[in-house]
């Protein structure tokens, strides 16, 4: 399973636009507290639009109290990471897999990286930037994941207007 953990997220249209990241690729959403907004907020609920009634998600008082409930393996994306995301192999279907995803304004605390450098990685850029927007991050992730998967479970066909939308008149 994929599992998109977001620690201490503060923008409410990132996160939901993420809830629906995850409804549409069957992927788990942990949050983090303190989170930067209430859920019930209407910056959410637009965000996530009618998909949140499909959303799996888990909200966690702190990082300890989310790590003693998951096990898997931890993948930790940070500007600090010295491996581009491509680097991993995520390829078992069977594994958990938890994307770990820092707040927006300093990311994840040094502390929690130091340890875990061989899991840390970096989506490749310019110098132009210091990173990307958090929920363009994580469907970058993602769907790297499912590529290695083979999609694992998902639509590759359009199920409402047909696979043949394009070519019929």
């Amino acid at each position: 399973m994929i599992n998109i953990v977001l620690y201490q997220p503060e923008i409410p249209q990132n996160t939901g636009n993420i809830m629906r990241t995850c409804v549409a690729t069957n992927s788990k959403l942990h949050l983090v507290k303190p989170l930067g907004f209430s859920l019930d907020d209407k910056h959410m609920k637009r965000s996530g639009l009618d998909y949140l009634k499909f959303l799996d998600y888990e909200v966690y008082e702190n990082y300890e109290e989310f790590k003693s409930k998951n096990t898997g393996t931890y993948y930790y994306l940070t500007r600090y990471g010295n491996k581009p995301h491509t680097s991993f192999d995520y390829s078992n279907k069977d594994e958990n897999i938890y994307l770990i995803f820092g707040k927006e304004s300093t990311g994840i605390p040094k502390e929690i990286l130091k340890d875990k450098i061989d899991f840390c990685m970096r989506i490749p850029m310019t110098d132009k930037t210091r990173t990307l927007n958090l929920s363009n991050c994580v469907a970058i992730m993602v769907y790297e994941v499912l590529r290695q998967q083979e999609y694992n479970g998902l639509l590759k066909k359009e199920p409402f207007k047909g696979e043949d939308y394009l070519t019929k008149d």
